[in-house]
């Protein structure tokens, strides 16, 4: 392997951070490996993505705003992120360890003859080896392979890395449309998450709700009150979204998705292994529950016993009047 191909995911032109973050990191991994990276940016707005994506240390930028990439599932993306590593020769491709990223990467990984790795923490080039890290078995263990084989697909968990600006590409290639491809499964209908809002794998600080909420109603208010004054994203328990609180895209868990925040904030959740699974290598774990017993305190950094109904107004006002005072 010699270059380094990073698929950038993005909504409506503005590229998601995961996707800067694997761009930072790619440079570095290149230049061990003495090669160059290329982003490539598919679908519509792709340019306008280009545009962000300029200001971060890749060597080329590929975009395409075929109208079928969004029409039709998947299956045009992989196209074009073949086209690309076929033309760059031995590569490593990264993608974001994300529903779509592993969608395409998988798909991608068989198409290549390349092996495939998930919910990567780090990356690091030894002998003109690349070693992936990745916690297995909920986080119990911590594990490093390596790609054998001239290609390697690796997707990687978001916060793993910083997203840090530097000098990037001037031209943006326009990709040609791979000959001879036909689509049948067809995107009909589309649910749109609400604009603005830091989806739980790609946020910082993490504000997650469980049963002990009682409802829907706690989630829209006490919670996210918290999340944004500490400018994160609301999470929920598994129970939470089987009880239809709240969207299976907050449920972190097993079953859901796999976390790694700065901060992670469990309000009136009980702590059960399939919830662990999902949030075990945050930085820091809080913990507020009415139950001193509960499973979560075990592994949380700090464990607040009282009434959630009255811990988080009054610490969403502490955190306010603090941001206030050094403003």
């Amino acid at each position: 392997m010699r270059d380094v191909i990073v698929f950038i995911e993005h909504s409506a032109g503005k590229p998601r951070r995961v996707s800067l973050e694997i761009a930072t990191k790619a440079k570095e991994l290149a230049a061990a490996l003495g090669g160059k990276t290329h982003a490539v940016i598919l679908g519509k707005g792709a340019r306008a993505a280009s545009d962000a994506v300029k200001a971060y240390p890749v060597d080329a930028i590929h975009i395409s705003e075929d109208t079928e990439i969004d029409a039709f599932l998947v299956d045009p993306q992989v196209d074009y992120l073949e086209a690309v590593a076929r033309a760059a020769g031995p590569a490593l491709v990264l993608v974001p360890n994300t529903m779509a990223g592993r969608d395409a990467g998988s798909r991608l990984a068989a198409r290549l003859g390349a092996g495939l790795t998930s919910d990567i923490v780090d990356l690091s080039v030894d002998s003109g080896k690349v070693n992936c890290v990745s916690p297995k078995l909920g986080g119990l263990t911590i594990t490093t392979c390596a790609f054998k084989g001239e290609y390697g697909v690796a997707a990687i968990r978001p916060n793993s890395f910083k997203a840090v600006p530097g000098p990037g590409a001037g031209d943006v290639n326009e990709l040609t449309k791979p000959a001879g491809k036909s689509y049948k499964m067809k995107i009909e209908d589309e649910v749109v998450e609400v604009a603005g809002e830091l989806g739980v794998e790609e946020s910082s600080v993490v504000v997650s709700g469980g049963r002990g909420l009682g409802g829907p109603e706690p989630f829209k208010t006490i919670l996210k009150d918290l999340a944004d004054a500490l400018g994160g994203a609301v999470g929920a328990s598994r129970a939470a979204v089987d009880a239809g609180w709240i969207p299976h895209s907050h449920q972190v868990g097993q079953t859901g998705k796999t976390i790694s925040p700065s901060l992670y904030i469990a309000v009136g959740i009980s702590g059960a292994i399939q919830h662990k699974v999902g949030m075990r290598t945050a930085g820091t774990i809080v913990a507020i529950n009415k139950d001193a017993a509960v499973p979560i305190g075990e592994f949380a950094d700090l464990l607040v016993v009282g009434d959630l109904f009255q811990i988080v107004p009054e610490l969403t006002k502490a955190v306010t009047s603090n941001a206030a005072a050094h403003t």
